[in-house]
């Protein structure tokens, strides 16, 4: 279901990037300290200098004066020193990039990159968390980082004259081990899916892999670069993102419709991309040093998900299982617009984030207050089960928020109509205890005709077209709110849903 045909022609290099690049490369260095700018900041500074050629002499001095901070792996009050693994990355992507040019990275400063601060080689492979007494399984992202970056170092020292065995990643078996982990992450998705901001820890990882790594960890890490990337462009329109999360639920109450950090990634293919003239998002703090890391490093997306992310296309329902004690991911799109649930928390434990279900329609919003939006219920995304999302059609336990400014077609029989986008408007509900929202080309006069009993409203809507979808808002937090499709019994348990499912819907 995952596309990868690749045919297009990218850009070395765009206006925007360029940009990036400059304002990067002019930062100053100033420390290399895990708490300071050294963990997200100072590599990428490097990066951007090393690629620009810009400050050269500065970059190699600072380099060859800099110690490893610390040691990888999640860091917790037994491993205070632990996440150098973040500046793993871009020290890795660094010396591929440039440690055979010598004139940009200086022989000295490259053999002090290699020996002292990439601090992980051999043939370890840690998957538990550093001092948990091997209880505590390690984080997706910080296996990737680590066990990722340990395996291009051997594999550096393995082409550049070093024949150990120990440096030999068949022989010393974290080839393999790199394998199975990239094909179980394919296999069960991220638990750290959409993370804000872990995945682009993640992503970077990956991003060096299939840069760098042998072929079969480069192919098992592009194909594993498509899927995420895929499922982002499900539900994205115009590189604005806004689905459930899971992990740091303290940035539950965010309310940025483009400030993932997966989105930053895509603006940078964007602008080398089909789509270079599209309007890009304004990117901050390590979002733009992920954006330019993106536009350095080789990988670039397949057409039609940079397609789809971009500027759209088809009509599907695409339903994204993520297992037990998961939330699922589900978007309806409808030409130019595209219903994006806003998934189920499930406790503390599940450390899930649901968010209010999204209609992305043809416009410049950049805030959840300016697009049409609902959840419930109350205010607390703990208790909210926000799947209920079909074709043209969103239910939740709560209003249905309508942006300022949205104009009022026509209303009656408790419904208002709004002008919409794409040959369809919005009409809109308001029962007791909850939402309910419509994507149509009818006059309210026909829903109505077909709705004629309001209090059935709030458990099924009939389409104009006798289309039918019965729902139940107040769906327990394991289950589909919606229940049946044309009398047809829905398999509502999503945690037993398939990693994916994309169907393609006929008009």
């Amino acid at each position: 279901m995952v596309p990868t045909a690749r045919e297009a022609e990218w850009r070395a290099e765009s206006a925007w990037t360029r940009e990036l690049g400059r304002e990067w490369a002019g930062r100053p260095l100033e420390t290399w300290e895990k708490r300071g700018r050294g963990r997200g900041h100072a590599p990428r500074i490097l990066l951007a200098r090393l690629a620009s050629g810009e400050g050269l002499a500065e970059a190699n001095a600072f380099l060859r004066a800099a110690r490893p901070w610390g040691r990888p792996g999640s860091s917790w009050w037994l491993h205070r020193e632990g996440d150098y693994d973040f500046a793993l990355v871009p020290l890795t992507a660094l010396l591929w990039l440039y440690g055979d040019r010598p004139e940009t990275l200086w022989p000295e400063t490259r053999e002090h990159v290699v020996h002292t601060l990439l601090t992980e080689a051999g043939g370890g492979y840690r998957a538990k968390v550093p001092r948990s007494l091997g209880l505590v399984s390690e984080t997706e992202n910080h296996l990737l980082m680590t066990e990722g970056s340990r395996y291009l170092k051997n594999r550096w020292l393995a082409l550049h004259g070093r024949d150990e065995a120990r440096f030999d990643n068949v022989a010393n078996g974290l080839e393999a081990k790199v394998r199975e982990l990239l094909a179980r992450l394919r296999r069960e998705g991220l638990y750290e899916f959409n993370s804000q901001p872990y995945i682009a820890y993640t992503l970077a990882a990956l991003l060096n892999l299939e840069a760098f790594a042998a072929a079969p960890v480069r192919e098992e890490a592009r194909a594993l670069l498509d899927e995420l990337n895929h499922a982002y462009a499900l539900g994205a329109h115009r590189l604005r993102h806004f689905a459930p999360f899971r992990r740091r639920v303290e940035r539950a109450g965010e309310t940025s419709l483009t400030a993932g950090y997966q989105t930053a990634f895509f603006a940078a293919w964007a602008s080398l991309g089909a789509e270079a003239g599209m309007r890009l998002p304004e990117l901050a703090g390590t979002a733009a040093g992920h954006a330019l890391t993106a536009s350095i490093l080789p990988y670039r997306p397949p057409d039609a998900v940079l397609r789809l992310a971009t500027v759209g296309g088809g009509d599907y329902l695409a339903r994204l299982g993520h297992g037990p004690e998961g939330s699922p991911e589900i978007f309806a799109r409808a030409g130019a617009q595209l219903l994006s649930a806003g998934g189920v928390a499930r406790g503390r434990r599940a450390l899930l984030v649901a968010r209010p279900i999204v209609l992305w329609q043809e416009d410049a919003a950049t805030e959840l207050a300016e697009v049409f939006h609902l959840a419930g219920p109350g205010e607390d995304f703990k208790t909210w089960n926000n799947t209920g999302v079909h074709r043209e059609l969103a239910v939740a336990a709560g209003p249905v928020r309508v942006p300022a400014g949205a104009r009022v077609v026509e209303e009656t029989g408790g419904w208002r109509r709004y002008a919409g986008t794409g040959g369809r408007d919005v009409a809109v509900y308001a029962g007791d205890g909850y939402g309910l929202l419509v994507l149509t080309g009818e006059p309210l006069a026909r829903i109505v005709a077909a709705n004629p009993d309001p209090a059935a409203l709030a458990r099924r809507f009939v389409f104009p077209d006798g289309r039918e979808v019965g729902y139940d808002p107040s769906a327990e937090r394991d289950t589909w709110v919606i229940e049946r499709v044309d009398g047809v019994v829905m398999d509502r348990a999503f945690d037993g849903w398939p990693r994916w499912e994309v169907a393609e819907v006929k008009r």
